[in-house]
């Protein structure tokens, strides 16, 4: 494959599988906006955990909602758990890289408050025990996942929210996660200030 053909590849794949998406991830996306309002309306705040370039996007969608997305607002309780060097090697040396997350959910979490877990595989172990401790504390989860769900998705109730991108290459999943955290945004930003 020549260098243009590789570049056009990725761009028709890209949008074939945001084309996707957008056929099956409207609702449930619907349903993270609702459920994120009425936690921000109520008090609650949301707690966002990821690896790798997922915890990239923990911070990037933790950030507009503190400072702000697209609009001057009052800033919203967003924390992502992937920020804290001294938690997460503090935890990571002494109980183990599996609950770096959980602690935190654990020590930050209340009942009523949103856990944002995204994995594009859905079966990171660190993410997955942060959803177990959120569960445990009664809060909700909105799981941003890709491939088939993983284990997550096996963990997820009605209450919950799988936001789960139809794709199987990790850039392509991450892609749509990105695309999804400004379309939440924005919604939430539309239905909460204008």
């Amino acid at each position: 494959m020549q260098l243009n053909e590789l570049i056009e590849f990725n761009f028709t794949q890209s949008i074939e599988t945001k084309q996707q998406a957008q056929s099956t991830m409207v609702a449930p996306i619907a349903d993270a906006v609702k459920l994120i309002v009425a936690a921000f309306q109520n008090g609650n705040k949301m707690l966002i955990c990821g690896n790798g370039g997922s915890a990239a996007d923990a911070q990037h969608f933790a950030a507009e909602f503190t400072g702000r997305y697209e609009m001057e607002r009052t800033p919203l309780p967003a924390v992502a758990l992937t920020t804290d060097t001294s938690a997460l090697t503090a935890i990571g040396n002494d109980y183990g890289f599996d609950v770096v997350f959980s602690k935190q959910v654990e020590a930050l979490g209340q009942a009523g408050d949103i856990l944002y877990a995204i994995s594009t595989s859905g079966n990171s172990g660190n993410v997955i025990k942060a959803i177990e401790v959120a569960k445990a504390r009664g809060m909700h989860i909105i799981a941003m996942v890709g491939k088939d769900g993983g284990k997550i998705a096996q963990m997820l109730s009605g209450a919950d929210v799988n936001l789960c991108v139809p794709a199987n290459r990790t850039a392509r999943i991450q892609e749509v996660h990105l695309l999804t955290l400004h379309t939440i945004c924005d919604a939430v930003d539309t239905l909460m200030f204008k």
